[in-house]
């Protein structure tokens, strides 16, 4: 009398890209495909969390009404001017200072496309080789890059601050100074 076969465990019991043998894909990451749920539920979040924070946005027209701009008195009242406008403006600064950044990159592609190898490098290394992290992040700071993503966002912060400072926010309302008008608050963006 022969045995009848055993059934095949319903769960597998080893996983032979774990037990020793590399993937003939050449790694994990290649593995995810890009049309899971979990990745399109990922991006979804990410839209829809850009789209709220851009809804607060502010019109440009009234950012640059050349009618609200008047020298402060003192430093005390352009401290709460930069104060206030920084809480309305702040999705319209934060482009602006985005756009600051974009142009003194752009001024200067030879150290763009060192920023570009250095953020991919550090991508690679991150999923290969995470102990040369320290690595590309040494090389940020020995290039050029990191003096001139820096001096663009000192820029962008000056443009920022001039105009905070200077614009009169008299006819800004704002029902709570913690929210917008579509109940986002002030951190989600900056």
């Amino acid at each position: 009398m022969a045995a009848a076969p055993t059934p095949q465990p319903l769960l597998p019991v080893t996983n032979p890209a774990a037990a020793g043998s590399v993937p003939p894909s050449g790694g994990a990451l290649s593995d995810v495909p890009l049309g899971t749920p979990t990745f399109r539920v990922f991006l979804s979040r990410i839209s829809d969390t850009a789209r709220r924070s851009l809804a607060d946005r502010r019109p440009w027209t009234e950012l640059v009404d050349r009618s609200a701009i008047s020298k402060p008195d003192s430093l005390s009242e352009a401290t709460s001017r930069l104060r206030r406008n920084l809480g309305y403006f702040r999705v319209n600064y934060a482009a602006v200072v985005a756009f600051s950044l974009a142009a003194s990159l752009l001024a200067h592609p030879f150290s763009f496309l060192v920023l570009l190898g250095i953020v991919l490098g550090a991508w690679c290394f991150l999923y290969t080789l995470l102990g040369l992290v320290l690595a590309s992040v040494l090389a940020f700071f020995l290039t050029s890059v990191a003096s001139l993503i820096i001096s663009g966002l000192l820029v962008g912060g000056a443009i920022v601050a001039v105009h905070g400072a200077f614009r009169v926010p008299d006819d800004l309302f704002l029902d709570d100074p913690s929210s917008g008008p579509n109940g986002n608050t002030t951190n989600r963006l900056l």
